[in-house]
């Protein structure tokens, strides 16, 4: 396996570690400060995928998939980072820590708009994700070289997408 897929494994451990030893920091120990600094070392895991991504990229490796995983973990981390740190931040409170209000089960017309709001980061983080493949594209120059990245940025418009038109149906035949 190539060394950007390993990292992109070694990324997806060490953001949900910072995300548990966080919420442990933050709730556990009462370290309020301490707890935040370690939630918000979760994008700068995803930048240094990105990094070490173009550094390999710029020594010539060949192109893989793994290497279009890179640009989409930041844009996913820097769009969605603070609503899913939220997420996980409620259910601990709750389910772990027994304090707070239960999390929130959301149904019909609120459930419709909570899922379109998620749908609209989706677009924006496609935006910046897809701005970065470009970047990644164009830097390196050779349409046989690039195909890959040209694929994921396809296939993730599509994803994006299908996103949509189900937040719509929502909006049609609201959850029960």
């Amino acid at each position: 396996m190539h060394i950007v897929a390993w990292l992109i494994v070694a990324c997806e451990i060490g953001f949900w570690i910072f995300i548990i030893a966080g919420l442990v920091t933050r709730y556990l120990f009462n370290k309020e400060k301490a707890g935040l600094f370690l939630l918000a070392m979760t994008p700068i895991v995803d930048l240094v995928l990105l990094v070490v991504t173009s550094i390999d990229v710029y020594r010539g490796a060949e192109i893989t998939g793994a290497h279009s995983i890179a640009p989409i973990y930041l844009a996913i981390s820097i769009v969605y980072g603070k609503s899913m740190i939220r997420w996980a931040d409620e259910r601990f409170l709750y389910y772990v820590k027994r304090e707070g209000p239960k999390p929130i089960r959301r149904i019909g017309m609120d459930y419709a708009k909570h899922s379109m709001k998620g749908s609209l980061q989706h677009v924006l983080a496609y935006l910046i994700g897809g701005v970065l493949l470009l970047l990644m594209i164009f830097y390196i120059g050779k349409p046989s070289e690039t195909e890959i990245l040209w694929r994921t940025l396809q296939v993730w418009g599509i994803v994006v997408l299908i996103d949509i038109v189900i937040s719509v149906t929502y909006f049609i035949s609201p959850l029960k």
